[in-house]
Formats: structure tokens, sequence, C-alpha cells
């Protein structure tokens, strides 16, 4: 396999321009590097503004989706500009462009969320209408739930500038992942991991994925060996689950899927923005039977919630 690397380009790994993003290459790179025994100059990081990062005021639920993360880099995957993408599974749409595949995922880091407050630890502890910063559907539907008074400030950004957004007066802390933050070696800011009992993360959190072409048979044996067996069920069990529900960036949903040794056990939840009324399902089963699960659960809520709920998402 070195033969492909040593004859050809080196191996072009496009990504986001953002600092996550940019660790989360160098990670997938040092992988490479070590299963192969490659040097590091037979890789090339190539990072690609994406739409959504170029628009960082407004949220996700009125631009158009998570598919802003992805468009301009999976247009440089299909004209051959880059040879593997690597991306944040949450980010990635249930429906991927004509010969690109989710090729490898890598060993999930923990999923949860983690609330980063400004001189209160807990949600909970904090002030009568405190406000927090959240542009995430999910999150806001959540943070209502445990505290209804609670004021949701329109937050979006990179890491580094949700961090930094603190210091407005105003802003009592903000929900990050805690995949992320430990990407970024910033965990000490946490002051509260959320737990998914109540607090579920979006589906694909803290998963790495590397997509690539489905025709480039060379790449593909290249990456495979870093695809983590019990993260791949996982994956597939939460993105049925969400393709399932039609899930988009404007509907409160989560769900968490674990495999424990022959079982994977998932949770899911859809909610109303408000918090006021959720619907949550518990299934659990053989790892094998991962998308058939994801499928009965998302199925299961979708009986139990009607039509009606789900209008005001379309």
């Amino acid at each position: 396999m070195c033969n492909r690397i040593c004859k050809d380009l080196p191996l072009r790994i496009g990504t986001r321009s953002s600092a996550l993003a940019l660790a989360q290459a160098h990670e997938v790179r040092t992988l490479l590097m070590q299963v192969h025994n490659l040097p590091i100059d037979a890789f090339e990081i190539v990072p690609i503004s994406t739409e959504g990062d170029r628009i960082a005021s407004s949220s996700l639920a009125f631009m158009g989706g998570k598919g802003l993360f992805t468009k301009e880099i999976e247009m440089a995957l299909q004209e051959g500009h880059i040879d593997i993408a690597v991306h944040s599974t949450k980010d990635m749409p249930v429906i991927l462009p004509d010969n690109l595949h989710l090729s490898v995922y890598l060993k999930r880091e923990d999923p949860r969320d983690a609330f980063i407050g400004k001189t209160i630890e807990h949600i909970r502890d904090l002030p009568y209408g405190a406000s927090i910063g959240s542009s995430s559907t999910r999150r806001q539907a959540q943070i209502h739930r445990i505290r209804p008074d609670l004021n949701i400030v329109p937050y979006r950004g990179n890491i580094q500038t949700r961090l930094a957004g603190l210091t407005q007066k105003d802003i009592a802390g903000t929900l990050l992942a805690l995949a992320g933050l430990k990407r970024l070696h910033l965990q000490a800011v946490v002051t509260e991991i959320m737990d998914p009992e109540y607090f579920l993360p979006t589906p694909g959190q803290g998963v790495i994925v590397v997509e690539s072409r489905t025709d480039d048979s060379k790449t593909n044996a290249f990456i495979k060996p870093l695809a983590d067996v019990n993260t791949h069920y996982e994956m597939t069990c939460e993105r049925v689950f969400m393709a399932t529900l039609d899930g988009s960036c404007r509907m409160p949903l989560g769900g968490l899927a674990k495999i424990r040794g022959d079982k994977i056990y998932f949770s899911g939840m859809i909610m109303t923005l408000d918090g006021r009324i959720s619907y949550e399902i518990n299934l659990h089963g053989f790892f094998c039977d991962a998308a058939e699960i994801g499928k009965n659960a998302a199925e299961k809520l979708k009986k139990d919630a009607g039509s009606s709920f789900f209008e005001n998402w379309v």
C-alpha cells in the first residue's frame, strides 16, 4: 500500500479550517502514519472554507442545515482535488452525494455535552432568567426542559469563538461537545458534564468520520485499518434513527447508541423547542441489528408523536 503513496502525490486530506477540524485531520494523518509506517510528507492537509464557517452569525436551522459544513469539501472530493475528507459525524447529512460514502469511523470519543459556566458551575444553579448561549435546537429544548426560565441567546462559531463569547456581560454559560474540547485539550474549562440520562447528545457526537469515493478502491483499502467496529454499528443505529425521522437542524432530537458485549443499547428523543413536550424511547438488541433498532426506535417515536408534531419542522 505504501507504493500508492510513494508513486502518487501525497494523500490529500480535506477538512474544514477550524482548529478542531484541523486537529481531527491531524489525528487521522497520525494514525495513518503509524499504521503504514509512513513519514509526514506522505500526506497533505487541505483546509477548505465552507459556507457554514463563513456565515457564523445565523442559526443552522434557518440556513440549510448540516450540509453547509460539508458541501465544498465534498465537491473537492468528487472532483478529485482531495483523496479523503475528515468530518465530525454529527455534521454529516443523512443523504450523501453520488459516489461518496462514509468509509471509516474512528473510535468514539466521549459523546456527552459539557456546560461551561462563567461563574456558576451547574445549569440547575443558575439564577432565574439567566442567559445561556446556544444555537442548537436540541440543546435549547433540553435546557428548557431542565430550566424553562432560562433565556437562550443565539450563539454560533467555532469552539474558541464561543468560549470567548463568555466574556459578554449577559452570558452565564454555554454548551459544547465534550469530545471537541478534549481534542483541543480544553476540557479544563468544563464545569459540568451533562448526563445522557436527561441530556441526550446529537447522533454522531464525538465521532470522527472519513469520507471517500466509493470507486477509489486503493484509498478505501489504505484507510480501512482506522475503522472501529463498535463505532461503526453505533453510528449505523444513530444515523438510521435520524434518517427515519427526517432529522434536520430544525428538529430537536437526540440519539445515543452504546455497544456492550454483543448487544447495542439505544436511547432516542424528540422534543418541542420549548422543552414542554417530549417523546423518548429505549431499545436494545444484538449489535448486528443496529440499523433495524434505529429504524424501529424512530418509527415508534413518529407513531407516538403523531403527524402534527412533525408539521412544525417541515
